[in-house]
């Protein structure tokens, strides 16, 4: 059988969708931390930096759904470009906004364009990996959005200086241009093949799909994960202003975290052969709680700098693993549709975390929030431990038959 990412009519496509996704993410990475420090010159406080951070999310949590059904009748490439678009646009109109609510309006479509991205290269990977692949290329497909968290915080860092509010702008704008990059590398990257001579599948009910085992452990294990992400991104920055570290430093702690997530999923293949999906994303649940919640604690920077990395390396599991669940467990003709929900998921907390921690870190300080993420991912490691993530989702008969379905495509391809 071909390789997927290296088969014929497509040669590379999944080299070039990371490469593409490290830029759209590194834009976005390099844009979130400026976004908190332009709001910080413009005068917010702690539970409006919580607001503009969920703002970012609020659009594509309605706008998720109908894209993947859209995606499972149709083609996922032209998501890509809408995405890049819309993500450069929100980083530049963030840079030039002179007010609060300007900055979230131009949040929540920098958060849209992302999310269409998103929706677009997972269901690519879903619809040109077959299924012994896919646990490796959603990891190695999830390495583009890692190197750009690695790349981007760094850049911001190096960027923001004293002058917050002219620096912050200029952060931004550059996030702009780094996102149009991304356009390069998108030609050609999904394969068009004839239409099966099966008769489509039918139309599957959301709560249909909701309801299938499997597809709610995966969503909720993405959610916890990605929020975690989030928070850390967004209220770091927080945390570095009230311990006076600077913004350099911060970035430079951020891109710590990102490196380990991508030394995670480059090793992902044998840490799931010696302990299995279900143990994999348990253990590291619980590590990354405990983690999350020693953020609040009052430790020096190399100490805040080893838990990062540590933190880093154990959230790197949870999402190619999520997406291979959801995937797996999906009805075959709605798998776009379960990885919109997954990103419905995400995004619903990306809207409900923030504002909760911004809500907690002005009642309780700015470290608090790192204790709630503890708790969430408390709550992820028990999902995982009740669910096997391995694809069981569906009846053995079942899922024989669209694995050998997707094995005649793949080989056709």
């Amino acid at each position: 059988m071909p390789d997927a990412s290296t088969g014929p009519g497509g040669r590379g496509w999944l080299l070039r969708l990371v490469i593409a996704f490290s830029f759209a993410q590194g834009a976005v990475s390099m844009a979130r931390p400026a976004v908190s420090y332009r709001a910080l010159a413009l005068g917010a406080d702690e539970r409006a930096i919580g607001v503009i951070a969920g703002v970012y999310a609020l659009l594509p949590l309605f706008a998720a759904v109908p894209l993947g059904r859209r995606t499972d009748h149709g083609r996922c490439a032209p998501l890509l470009p809408v995405g890049v678009v819309l993500i450069s646009g929100g980083c530049a109109l963030s840079g030039t906004a002179d007010s609060l609510a300007a900055m979230a309006a131009w949040s929540g479509v920098m958060g849209l364009g992302h999310l269409c991205f998103v929706i677009g290269a997972q269901s690519i990977v879903a619809r040109q990996s077959a299924p012994a692949e896919q646990d490796r290329n959603f990891g190695h497909f999830t390495i583009g959005a890692s190197l750009g968290q690695l790349v981007g915080p760094i850049a911001a860092g190096a960027l923001i200086g004293a002058d917050m509010d002219r620096t912050s702008a200029l952060a931004l704008l550059v996030s702009a241009a780094v996102a149009a990059v991304s356009l390069t590398s998108l030609w050609r990257i999904e394969h068009v093949r004839a239409a099966p001579s099966a008769e489509p599948a039918p139309r599957v009910p959301v709560f249909g799909i909701l309801r299938t085992r499997g597809v709610p452990a995966g969503i909720f294990i993405s959610l916890a994960v990605l929020s975690a992400t989030d928070i850390l991104t967004a209220y770091l920055p927080v945390v570095g202003e009230h311990r006076g570290i600077a913004p350099a430093t911060v970035g430079l702690l951020l891109s710590l975290r990102a490196a380990a997530t991508i030394a995670c999923r480059l090793v992902m293949t044998p840490l799931i052969n010696l302990l299995g999906r279900a143990v994999l994303i348990v253990v590291t649940c619980v590590l990354a709680a405990f983690l999350c919640a020693g953020i609040a604690l009052p430790v020096p920077v190399w100490g805040l700098g080893v838990m990062l990395v540590l933190l880093g390396f154990c959230l790197g599991v949870g999402q190619p693993l999520s997406m291979t669940t959801v995937v797996r467990a999906a009805p075959p003709g709605a798998r776009s549709t379960a990885l919109a929900l997954r990103l419905t998921g995400n995004r619903l907390g990306q809207v409900a975390a923030p504002a909760g921690a911004g809500l907690i870190a002005g009642v309780a300080g700015v470290a608090a929030p790192f204790v709630m993420l503890g708790g969430l991912l408390l709550v992820a490691a028990g999902l995982g431990a009740r669910k096997s993530p391995g694809g069981a989702e569906r009846p053995r008969g079942t899922a024989d038959r669209a694995d050998r379905a997707e094995r005649r495509v793949t080989e056709r391809s």
